[in-house]
């Protein structure tokens, strides 16, 4: 029953024709695929990670039958095999991926029930599930506004009447992957279904310790534009009209639903939960209200006699038996390591690129303006952040798919002013606020682009970055993990680094984590011309983009450059060459910049100043030939000291340019502190002009 309606009764005549002995296929399927790796696959160790998704079959496989759009899409997570059988993925890739053979969703690089489904060819997409509990829902979000994007912006009409599904448990209802996408949902009145199975356990801590009272539907009363359906999704009938009237609310338009149906777990969490914590009452209760023993009864003997039932028992075991025997027949995956290294980034084959088959632009057939390594330089000097915003807003008057988002950036323009005046310029739904949530600003951007957008968000400082850091890691990995079948390039922008002042919330660099978090291209620009060159790289390149703004530089004199022209790109991994010399190597980047060109100027020293420009991937092969020149170096950095990127170029300098060493690599950073509030403090430990002058005489004196 609508639990937000409670004078409305269940509709029990239903205006969609389920199949039911489809349903009863899929669902013994299902569990003839969890009797066999229970049984048999995991003790011969066949199977090294098992989650049965017994007793949550039913409403799934009502479900997967109702997402018939070729644009609907769903966000599951490890208990959602029924729905990846209704949907259509074959069986054999089905019990092959949790064996981790060759093929299916991942080709062996991802845990078997992690999957993903790319709906070329006509049918859903199923996004790129992660292993993390809850962080399913905001990537669907992403794709629930996609779909009114390509309808509303793009005039693409295919896309009427297309949702989102996110699929979760009970105990996902607790975390900020839900509410984030709970309230992005409502507020704007999105296409998306919630469909929460409730099995009363997270694993072993009861569904009371989630919510209050145990029911997430019943506590949502008070949600505007959310309409609740509440029920027992271990009754056929219940099942399928709350299933269905969820599903044709959200497609007509309404707005976002969430459904809540109640069901058994009949087995453990994953194979070694043997469920000691529960009464044996309790697990008596659940085998005798399985869902599968509910459909039989409601079948056999008015729809299928009980020999035509044994028939289907008999065949799915078989059936399934057979997938696993041709499973276990295919290749191992390449254990090269070339070969497993493969798709941490974009690639191309035979020069060409080898696009995701889902996700970006590449993917799709979106076509750049040309662009050029060679800057047409404007006579009048810009500041760093007038540079950001022309950037922005060319690439928005040329790629209708590119849009802009973030807290605060729509009215106001940013905090740092960067997005000033561009949503009046492209409007709304191209440029516009968020919700405080970088949870959801992140997940929100990976969906988008998943559904073949391009988008940028901003988080306001980089230490208000770390709530998103699950969506930011999950990203990074989505080329690698489903094998080339998605990739969410997204670009995130960033301000950070100290200013007028420090402080240890709003000043944070840590760039560091950007650079070991696979599958990010970092940048940090320390000037005007190369901010606007690095931008627009990434806001075509094929991979997820920190893009740091760095605070101090905004405006700063020294960042100011002439406009280098809307054709304009720099590619990552290549260095800037600040100053030219033949004493020492001085290897810096960001703020830093300023100070070191300042030091050699006041020591006199012929140092060779290299700014980086890119942290991942960085320019080796420039620093080391600098090197080969020098035969010293010094690696300046705002960020702490221990472990960071500093030490990583320190060591490789150490390995690779050994031989041309006349002194020690030397470094020189903040201090492993947060960075100081007040202004004297804040110098005295940032690498300073005078402590970066003393690092170079004494290395030129060694």
């Amino acid at each position: 029953m609508p639990a937000n309606d409670t004078s409305a009764s269940v509709n029990t005549a239903s205006s969609v024709d389920i199949d039911w002995k489809s349903i009863a296929r899929l669902i013994l399927t299902s569990r003839a695929i969890d009797r066999l790796e229970e049984e048999e696959l995991v003790p011969n160790r066949e199977v090294l990670y098992q989650f049965s998704a017994k007793g949550h079959e039913l409403g799934q496989c009502v479900l997967g039958s109702l997402l018939t759009h070729d644009h609907d899409a769903v966000s599951a997570y490890y208990r959602s095999r029924p729905m990846m059988l209704t949907l259509g993925v074959e069986l054999e890739d089905l019990v092959a991926a949790p064996m981790a053979k060759s093929g299916g969703y991942s080709n062996g690089r991802d845990i078997g029930v992690v999957c993903n489904k790319p709906g070329i060819g006509g049918g859903p997409t199923v996004l790129p599930m992660a292993g993390d509990v809850g962080s399913q829902y905001t990537p669907a979000i992403g794709w629930a506004q996609g779909i009114q994007y390509h309808l509303e912006e793009l005039d693409e009409t295919e896309y009427d009447g297309a949702i989102a599904t996110v699929l979760g448990g009970d105990g996902s209802v607790a975390t900020n992957g839900f509410w984030s996408a709970l309230t992005i949902a409502t507020t704007q009145n999105l296409p998306i279904l919630f469909y929460i199975e409730d099995n009363r356990y997270s694993l072993s801590v009861p569904a009371e310790f989630q919510t209050p009272g145990g029911n997430i539907a019943k506590n949502l009363y008070s949600f505007k534009n959310l309409r609740i359906f509440d029920g027992d999704g271990t009754d056929p009938a219940e099942t399928r009209d709350l299933v269905e009237q969820s599903v044709a609310y959200v497609r007509v338009g309404k707005g976002p639903v969430l459904l809540h149906l109640t069901m058994p777990r009949l087995t453990g969490h994953s194979y070694q939960d043997n469920q000691a914590y529960k009464r044996e009452e309790l697990l008596e209760e659940e085998q005798q209200n399985d869902p599968l023993k509910n459909l039989q009864k409601n079948l056999v003997p008015e729809t299928l006699s009980e020999e035509e039932w044994q028939a289907l028992e008999r065949e799915t075991r078989e059936e399934v038996r057979s997938a696993v025997n041709k499973a276990r027949e295919r290749p191992e995956p390449s254990p090269q390591p070339d070969d497993v290294k493969r798709y941490v980034f974009a690639e191309q084959t035979d020069g060409k690129p080898e696009p995701s088959l889902v996700g970006g632009l590449s993917s799709g057939n979106h076509s750049f303006p040309e662009s050029s390594n060679t800057p047409d330089t404007e006579k009048n000097r810009i500041t760093f952040v007038e540079a950001v915003r022309r950037t922005l807003a060319y690439e928005l008057e040329t790629n209708p798919r590119l849009l802009l988002f973030g807290e605060d950036v729509g009215a106001k323009g940013g905090v740092h002013a960067a997005t000033m005046g561009l949503k009046n310029e492209f409007g709304e739904n191209r440029v516009f606020d968020t919700s405080l949530s970088e949870e959801g600003i992140i997940g929100r951007a990976v969906g988008l682009a998943c559904a073949g957008l391009m988008p940028v968000a901003e988080i306001q400082f980089r230490k208000y970055a770390d709530p998103a850091t699950e969506q930011l890691k999950n990203c990074g990995t989505i080329r690698w993990r489903t094998n080339n079948r998605f990739a969410a390039p997204i670009v995130v922008r960033m301000p950070g680094g100290f200013a007028k002042c420090g402080d240890p919330w709003h000043s944070e660099s840590f760039e560091v984590f950007f650079a070991h978090a696979v599958g990010w291209q970092v940048a940090m620009p320390g000037n005007a011309s190369d901010a606007v060159g690095l931008l627009r790289s990434a806001m075509r390149s094929g991979n997820p983009t920190i893009f740091f703004e760095h605070r101090n530089l905004l405006d700063a004199r020294y960042a100011r450059r002439p406009y280098p022209g809307d054709q304009y790109v720099v590619p990552f991994g290549t260095l800037s060459r600040l100053r030219e010399g033949d004493q020492l190597t001085v290897v810096t980047w960001g703020a830093m910049c300023e100070r070191c060109e300042a030091a050699a100027r006041e020591t006199g020293i012929a140092a060779d100043i290299l700014d980086l420009r890119t942290l991942m991937p960085w320019d080796k092969e420039g620093v080391l030939d600098s090197l080969a020149k020098t035969n010293r170096c010094l690696i300046v950095h705002e960020d702490t000291r221990t472990a960071g990127f500093g030490a990583e170029i320190g060591a490789v300098l150490a390995h690779e340019g050994f031989r041309l060493l006349d002194a020690p690599v030397e470094r020189l950073t903040m201090p492993d502190i947060p960075m100081p509030y007040n202004v004297d403090m804040m110098e005295s430990v940032l690498p300073s002009v005078e402590k970066i002058a003393e690092k170079m005489t004494k290395l030129i004196e060694f």
